[in-house]
């Protein structure tokens, strides 16, 4: 069976349709890869075979924009648009229930108003206690809501001043708010998620940094953590609520 390489030299010379089909067969376990570590994020009721389904459009469409004289590996490339065309046709099924949405909202203005009051990040009980629920039902609570908080900072996308792939959470950009953001420097949201994340806890750090720049999935990063993957769920969840209630905060969004 032919490698990869002679593939493309083959397909770049001839454009043969073979080629190229042979080539799109070879990396579909790229598109299931991703699939599946979104799908860790995402509820039940969102099947994997959807998922990849999707992907393979994302795939296809990659495939045909793909310039290798901009000196970028097809798999660099691909990555992100295969993200990028499974979250958005999760946004145009509109899948997140309204009431999980203002659920989001909710904790995550708690949580900015707490850190204000209190100097320092709270913690279950006293979030809890703000909220007026018990500690259970915030854990629940956190568990509906963490399914949201993937669409807006875990979409991979590359940079405009390099061909580097960053994570979403890097510019810190909400497809809702396109036209609000529009006229803010990437380099201020930059700067200021710096000093958001610095507010994070230790713990809340290390499973950003886990999970995102490291690529780890919940379950290793609790691994590695030794707490259980739903612990890091939730770790997450709060983590990324905090990030974009304080960039909102700052942005007037």
């Amino acid at each position: 069976m032919k490698a990869k390489e002679e593939i493309w030299a083959t397909y770049r010379q001839t454009g043969d349709p073979c080629a190229r089909e042979q080539l799109l067969v070879k990396y579909l376990p790229l598109v299931k890869n991703v699939a599946g570590r979104m799908a860790m994020g995402f509820p039940k009721s969102v099947e994997l075979s959807d998922l990849v389904n999707t992907g393979v459009i994302g795939l296809i469409e990659a495939f045909g924009n793909f310039d290798p004289e901009r000196g970028v590996k097809f798999e660099t490339y691909a990555v992100p648009r295969i993200r990028g065309a499974i979250l958005d046709e999760l946004r145009a099924l509109d899948w997140v229930p309204r009431s999980t949405r203002a659920k989001s909202r909710e904790i995550e203005r708690a949580l900015v108003k707490l850190e204000h009051d209190l100097g320092r990040s709270p913690n279950n009980d006293e979030l809890a206690k703000y909220l007026e629920i018990t500690v259970k039902e915030l854990h629940t609570s956190l568990g509906d809501v963490a399914s949201t908080t993937v669409l807006s900072l875990d979409e991979m996308i590359f940079g405009e001043e390099d061909n580097r792939q960053i994570p979403r959470v890097e510019t810190v950009e909400d497809r809702s708010n396109d036209s609000i953001l529009a006229g803010i420097e990437k380099s201020e949201l930059r700067a200021f998620l710096v000093v958001a994340i610095s507010n994070l806890t230790e713990q809340e750090k290390l499973v950003i940094a886990l999970y995102y720049y490291e690529e780890l999935t919940l379950k290793e990063i609790g691994e590695v953590m030794r707490i259980s993957e739903s612990r890091v769920s939730q770790i997450h969840t709060k983590s990324i609520l905090k990030l974009r209630g304080m960039v909102r905060e700052k942005f007037g969004l």
